[in-house]
């Protein structure tokens, strides 16, 4: 019985220490926004990152050897940009990501002018465009791996990964 309860102390003290060790247990860039505004941490916390990449969504998929936005791309952007403007201590990295097919200098390019198309889309909808940067992976950041459609599809996208907290 000793040993057993020794033993359940044990854990719960672990469990608590590596608690303390998660250093994204604030969001991105620290306290994150949105603290101290009574709302927790994580994907129940509109103002979180967590939040963003869970309900609002991240990541807009793309046709073939297109860069222009469709209407569902559209509408994800269209709550990206809404996020955006309502927590403006946060910039964005728009990815640009383009499936297998084709050269590595092509699909930077397409990379490129997807990942401005969204730039310029969240602008139009009041992003400050000076928290928006892009950068084109081509090729080189397959989220799918395989020669099928499938694969191909969800390769074809543009990300909009949260930079951490800027400013006050």
């Amino acid at each position: 019985m000793k040993k057993t309860a020794v033993t359940a102390a044990l854990m719960v003290a672990i469990l608590g220490l590596s608690a303390c060790n998660n250093p994204n247990r604030y969001g991105a860039g620290g306290a994150g926004a949105g603290a101290g505004a009574g709302y927790g941490s994580g994907a129940s916390n509109p103002a979180s990152p967590e939040y963003f990449r869970a309900t609002v969504g991240e990541t807009v998929l793309f046709p073939v050897d297109q860069s222009s936005l469709t209407e569902a791309a559209r509408s994800t952007l269209n709550g990206q940009a809404v996020w955006l403007n309502q927590n403006t201590r946060y910039g964005a990295r728009i990815e640009g990501h383009a499936d297998e097919q084709g050269t590595r200098e092509y699909n930077l390019a397409l990379g490129a002018r997807r990942a401005n198309a969204v730039q310029e889309y969240l602008i139009s909808r009041g992003v400050a465009g000076n928290r928006l940067s892009t950068v084109s992976y081509g090729k080189e950041r397959p989220i799918a791996i395989c020669s099928e459609e499938s694969c191909y599809a969800r390769n074809r996208r543009a990300v909009t990964a949260l930079q951490g907290a800027v400013g006050s």
